[in-house]
């Protein structure tokens, strides 16, 4: 197989989203479907049971080509046109997320009686990839949101965050559920009682730096719901994607130039996959995957990894110290593991004449997401 191209085992997706199921038999499991959107994976999804998080008509669609009922849909995305929501509300999906009085004026207009989940902001501190700042809104600015909500026919659900992707601290959930509890009181006060929690996502994969074990956020998070929304028994939601399917790729690069540049004097490799063929998510360094050399061995050597376009900003790690091995030559094959997620869904269309990220789908195979079923193809390109 040519190289680049992404090797997803569909056998380690399984095995994630029973582990989410073990680890939390009450909550309804949506699929963050932006983290790999690709067919093979919604379908096998779909017949686990799964839910899915959506964030565009097309993500839609392709959950109901899946075979998921519109009703297993969440539109989690805060930014929608209102075309959008209506044809959604089409399709009969009935739970949208908002967090400003225009997308509910949008969501009343388009999406009458459709349950809504006001969005909290929540701090990204620990998160490899923060998002806070675009998203969410005060917990003072979420209760009136609600009660207007209800006023203009719209049934409010609950409260949702997400304290930022590849979340490495398993207490970071506590905070808004701190807030998340007050507002759950004060609405009970005014007559509107939230039945849901959505705990967003965060649940990280493996990657250099370690993280704790899934159950260790299990054990956080219900002993913060237990102390902050006891008294209110919620209904939990969970929208995983890199947790879920991150593990289970590696994508399969090749060397294309190795070279030594000044002033640094370290060596710098060139892959044939960057930060526009799947990789958007090196950009400042921020996840940092973990890079196999697949034939070449021996002394290793700290080099700088940089992509094949001819932008400046294609380069991988610099700042971060990467080791290879010395005698690593044009030609070799590495493999970039936990790559499952965020990769062939980020890849640029032929920027530089270059082709997409191609996905390949298989079971078994090595622990590491098909690990040995890719070294069969070959050390270095034919």
């Amino acid at each position: 197989m040519t190289t680049p191209y992404l090797f997803i085992n569909l056998d380690r997706v399984e095995a994630a989203y029973w582990k989410f199921r073990r680890c939390f038999p009450e909550a309804g499991i949506f699929y963050a479907v932006k983290a790999n959107p690709a067919p093979e994976v919604l379908r096998l999804l779909a017949r686990l049971g799964s839910q899915f998080d959506v964030a565009s008509p097309a993500e839609a669609d392709a959950c109901l080509a899946a075979g998921a009922a519109a009703g297993d849909l969440s539109y989690g995305n805060t930014v929608k046109k209102s075309c959008d929501i209506a044809y959604a509300y089409r399709l009969g999906v009935r739970l949208f997320a908002f967090d400003c009085q225009e997308e509910l004026d949008k969501l009343a207009a388009q999406a009458p009686g459709a349950k809504v989940l006001c969005r909290l902001e929540a701090a990204s501190d620990g998160a490899a990839w923060p998002l806070a700042r675009k998203f969410g809104c005060s917990a003072e600015s979420a209760e009136a949101l609600i009660v207007e909500a209800m006023r203009r026919g719209l049934l409010p659900w609950g409260i949702s965050f997400h304290v930022g992707s590849q979340q490495t601290d398993p207490a970071r959930w506590e905070e808004p559920l701190v807030r998340t509890g007050a507002l759950f009181q004060r609405l009970a006060g005014r007559g509107i009682h939230l039945s849901t929690v959505n705990l967003g996502g965060g649940f990280p994969a493996r990657y250099a730096t370690p993280v704790p074990d899934l159950g260790v956020y299990r054990d956080s998070i219900r002993a913060a719901l237990d102390a902050h929304l006891g008294g209110f028994s919620p209904h939990v939601m969970l929208e995983p994607g890199r947790g879920l399917v991150a593990d289970a790729g590696v994508i399969v690069t090749q060397v294309i130039l190795k070279s030594r540049r000044e002033p640094a004097g370290r060596s710098w490799v060139y892959l044939d996959a960057g930060k526009f063929g799947g990789l958007a998510e090196t950009m400042d360094e921020c996840i940092q995957y973990r890079i196999r050399s697949v034939a070449a061995a021996g002394p290793e050597e700290a080099v700088v990894l940089a992509g094949p376009t001819c932008d400046s900003a294609d380069i991988l790690y610099e700042r971060t110290e990467y080791r290879l091995p010395a005698s690593l030559e044009e030609g070799d094959r590495l493999n970039i593991l936990s790559a499952g997620a965020y990769t062939a869904s980020y890849a640029s269309i032929g920027f530089n004449g270059l082709t997409p990220l191609t996905e390949y789908f298989g079971r078994g195979g090595d622990a590491e997401a098909g690990e040995d079923l890719v070294m069969l193809q070959g050390a270095k390109e034919d």
